[in-house]
């Protein structure tokens, strides 16, 4: 990204969170809704995020991809947005009040949380995994997670503020006083919880997994925390219901037995079973999947060993 653009990035949000988060809530989701809406259906929407559905509804030609699922998939998007601009001024009870979670659900996490040991709830990018921190932190207090470093450093720093402003605990991905790692090991000794996105491999150190019947690598670092620190590992999953209410689901504890790559693809499994059962609300819009990297992403991912 050239300094000119991401300056007009880190503006935009600015502007974004100055002008959204006072607005009337049904003005600002109608606003969201219509250009979602458009830019979804606008020369057949996005092409990367049209090819990852057509992995997701198991269909081998992206063109046969229903454009009303696109259009729902970028609508989606628009509404994690607006809901991400709104949050810093909203009554934090109130917003976490709009997610539900079963009770069988909230009772595996109660148990897990009351061991002591620390729990590692690991989620793919859906609904609005910020909802879903809001939620954590009304039930279960403060916890940590990783923000990936955004350029400008005015643009991450924005971030970082409004996740802390939210009672998340952030450490960044790369350029910390120290490596994420150790840190969120530490508060998984204390009994804390660490939530992390699982499903893109920003560090590029990720293991190989099948997803939808392709080959892709994931982060490691769920299943890595997991067995060192002796924490429970879940997979997680927020979606949206009708505005402004949504749900979550935390899944079967994942076995951590068999290692660090057999463990990463199990979480991969739980994450396709979930995105399958809500595909407009998986924000994925840049390529997953080896077969969709260019030739410089696959020559990073060789000097790296990890995924692109």
């Amino acid at each position: 990204m050239t300094d000119i653009a991401a300056l007009a990035a880190d503006l935009g949000y600015r502007a974004g969170w100055a002008a959204v988060r006072y607005a009337p809530e049904s003005a600002a989701r109608i606003v969201f809704d219509r250009a979602g809406g458009f830019a979804g259906r606008r020369n057949g929407g996005p092409d990367q995020l049209r090819r990852n559905l057509a992995r997701v509804i198991g269909v081998a030609d992206p063109a046969d991809v229903p454009d009303e699922l696109v259009a729902d998939a970028v609508r989606s998007y628009a509404r994690y947005w607006c809901e991400a601009f709104r949050l810093p001024a909203q009554d934090r009870a109130a917003a976490a009040s709009t997610g539900t979670l079963p009770a069988a659900d909230h009772a595996r996490l109660d148990a897990a949380v009351s061991r002591g040991k620390g729990v590692v709830l690991a989620l793919p990018h859906t609904g609005n995994w910020d909802m879903a921190g809001v939620w954590l932190v009304q039930h279960y207090g403060k916890f940590a997670t990783v923000a990936e470093r955004l350029e400008p450093e005015s643009l991450f720093n924005r971030f970082v503020e409004y996740r802390e402003s939210l009672g998340f605990e952030i450490f960044p991905l790369s350029g910390g006083e120290q490596p994420p790692f150790g840190v969120l090991a530490d508060r998984l000794r204390a009994g804390g919880i660490v939530c992390l996105l699982g499903e893109r491999d920003l560090a590029r150190h990720g293991v190989p997994v099948t997803f939808f019947g392709e080959r892709t690598r994931m982060p490691a670092g769920s299943a890595r925390l997991a067995i060192e620190t002796g924490a429970a590992l879940f997979p997680a999953h927020h979606w949206f219901e009708e505005a402004p209410y949504s749900s979550m689901s935390v899944g079967e504890e994942i076995d951590v037995s068999g290692g660090v790559e057999t463990a990463t693809q199990a979480l991969a499994d739980a994450f396709a079973e979930n995105i399958a059962a809500h595909p407009a609300d998986w924000h994925m819009l840049q390529p997953l999947w080896e077969a969709d990297w260019t030739d410089r992403q696959r020559a990073r991912m060789n000097e790296t060993g990890g995924a692109a």
